[in-house]
């Protein structure tokens, strides 16, 4: 409600300065345009993450100082350190990012984001920038209508620096206009009052606008148009590298706590920044003048100068932060630890990899890691083993002989609670994920890996009634074949998770365990036909050893079929024929089934 009213009043103040003033009028569409440049460029480098990003991410952030460049390479070439840290807290909030190198790539952001400053300053105020942005527009719009993703993002990012050329055009001649008939400089507040009130207005015009940027290039143009005096704009550029943690703190509200850790960094880097910036601004000011000097920039240049202060601050806070980089990891972690919840949630989908498909499927592939280590536990207790011993392969030599207790476990409980919620989520994402081409095969085998779980889980369901029953009884026969059909299933649970763990895991090794795995043969090999024969079982009790020997053959196929998708990078088709995704209604009852004539 409260931010309801906000608006409303934001959207009257604003329609009255459009009435009112013809200057404001200018200024306002300036921004305006400005901030749908940002918005068009943000969506053409979306282009380029469909595996470009990923790819080169995964070479250049193994390092810390390589995280630092690639966050620092990356902003200057998108001008957008809110995208960046945004892409950032999404691939972190997925798993391929550790926490550390989120930090160095928002740290990098930082500093990165100071370059457009220097563009606007050295570049945009001294020539006539909308002369540039005329072909650029139209060129963009032309690409941008074209079928060739990759052309559509060429389109949008032209287009994008074609309304951010127009923008800082619009935002120059109307501050030029503005400051003939009113001047904002009579206004300047000199001191700590001035330096206070003008950081909290750099941070409230970030914050509205969501771009640093945005905020960056108003105060350029007003100081080069002399509404706002040298010293104001210091501290104007303060408060918007401040204000700029708003959109990564937005950013992280669909995210884990992995992404909340990453927008509470950055959040604590640009407020420890913009707190040295103010305590030694002083200092600052006379370090600029000196460096003003070196670099050729003449003593009138303000707009150089305040480019120069925002870089320097930048970088001193980074030199400053960068070596403290492991404490603030390990205090990140304590402050916001991981929470265990009764119903399973996801750790690695977030929504704004939804645009960003290969990031995406592979946040897939270790979200049904996570589904697999659930179904995993179900499995194991269902089978009589305790789950984390199978799990490290202990015991296995116990799985020879009848478990010492039988007890029956509520399937279709841990199902509801661990199995379901997670896996509506990974159907969910799934379908909302833009995949195309090979993409598309990539998004069906995961579907389908997910689909074999629950086939899996409902199959041992399906077992359990006469697992309970001969494993507890006195006979001999069937006892010891339902020995053997625990022991092979269970010893195929601590294969895969062998192999899952194990470095380099290929496709054809999980193809080479579906060769040892005999959990069928009490079928194939005749067991079944010769205690018959022998009369050692009765008619009824070879019917359901045979529909439970099929069941676990079909266990088998599910689970070799799974693994070899979700746990070899890369994209593997899944080798089962079982791959028909679940139908909506069969996704709400998959679990549900009458075992009365088994």
């Amino acid at each position: 409600m409260v931010r309801r009213i906000a608006f409303v009043l934001l959207c009257v103040l604003l329609g009255y300065g459009l009435l009112a003033s013809p200057e404001f009028k200018q200024i306002a569409a300036g921004v305006a345009i400005f901030l749908f440049g940002m918005l068009a460029l943000e969506q053409g480098f979306k282009a380029f993450t469909g595996g470009t990003l990923e790819r080169l991410l995964a070479r250049t952030t193994d390092r810390l100082w390589k995280s630092v460049f690639f966050g620092m390479i990356t902003t200057t070439l998108m001008q957008s350190s809110s995208l960046v840290s945004v892409i950032s807290i999404s691939f972190l909030s997925a798993g391929l990012l550790g926490l550390a190198q989120g930090i160095g790539i928002v740290f990098g952001a930082n500093l990165g984001s100071t370059t457009g400053a220097w563009l606007v300053a050295g570049f945009g105020l001294k020539v006539d920038i909308a002369a540039w942005a005329m072909p650029m527009l139209t060129f963009g719009v032309i690409f941008a209508f074209l079928r060739s993703p990759l052309m559509k993002g060429v389109g949008h990012v032209l287009a994008g620096l074609g309304f951010l050329f127009l923008g800082i055009a619009f935002m120059k001649e109307g501050f030029e206009v503005f400051g003939a008939a009113v001047n904002l400089a009579d206004y300047a507040m000199p001191g700590l009052r001035g330096l206070l009130v003008f950081t909290a207005l750099g941070t409230i015009a970030t914050v509205v606008m969501q771009s640093s940027h945005a905020s960056l290039v108003l105060v350029i143009t007003a100081l080069a148009a002399g509404q706002v005096t040298y010293e104001n704009a210091l501290a104007l550029s303060i408060g918007a590298n401040v204000g700029t943690t708003i959109t990564a703190l937005l950013g992280a509200l669909g995210a884990n706590v992995q992404g909340r850790r990453l927008a509470a960094a950055h959040l604590v880097f640009n407020v420890t920044t913009g707190l040295i910036a103010l305590m030694f601004i002083d200092g600052f000011a006379r370090v600029v003048e000196i460096g003003a000097g070196w670099l050729g920039i003449a003593a009138d240049d303000w707009t150089l100068k305040l480019a120069l202060f925002h870089t320097l601050f930048n970088l001193v806070g980074l030199a400053l932060m960068l070596p403290l980089t492991g404490r603030l990891v390990t205090w990140l972690e304590a402050l916001l630890p991981e929470r265990r919840a009764s119903v399973v949630t996801p750790r690695f989908l977030a929504r704004p990899m939804l645009e960003m498909p290969d990031a995406g499927l592979e946040a897939v592939r270790k979200e049904l890691q996570h589904l697999y280590a659930n179904v995993f536990d179900i499995m194991a207790l269902a089978l009589h083993a305790d789950p984390g011993r199978l799990r490290r392969g202990e015991q296995l030599e116990a799985l020879d002989r009848a478990p010492e207790r039988v007890r029956a476990i509520d399937i279709d409980d841990y199902y509801v609670r661990r199995v379901k919620p997670l896996y509506g989520d990974i159907l969910d994402f799934l379908a909302g994920l833009q995949t195309t081409g090979p993409q598309v095969a990539r998004a069906y085998a995961l579907r389908s890996a997910a689909q074999q779980m629950i086939e899996a889980l409902k199959d041992l369901k399906h077992m359990q009634k006469n697992l309970l029953r001969y494993l507890d009884a006195n006979a001999l026969h069937p006892r010891a074949e339902y020995v053997v059909l625990r022991r092979d299933l269970a010893r195929l649970l601590s294969d895969i998770q062998r192999l899952a763990e194990a470095p380099e895991t290929t496709a054809a090794d999980f193809d080479i365990l579906r060769e040892r795995v005999v959990a069928a043969d009490l079928v194939a090999g005749g067991t079944i036909d010769a205690l018959m024969r022998e009369r050692r079982i009765a008619p009824e009790q070879a019917a359901s050893l045979m529909n439970d020997a099929g069941y676990a053959a079909d266990i088998v196929d599910s689970l070799l079929a799974m693994a070899r998708v979700i746990f070899v990078a890369g994209p593997v088709e899944p080798a089962s024929e079982h791959d028909r995704p679940l139908g909506e209604a069969e996704t709400g009852a998959v679990l549900d089934g009458n075992t009365a004539g088994h």
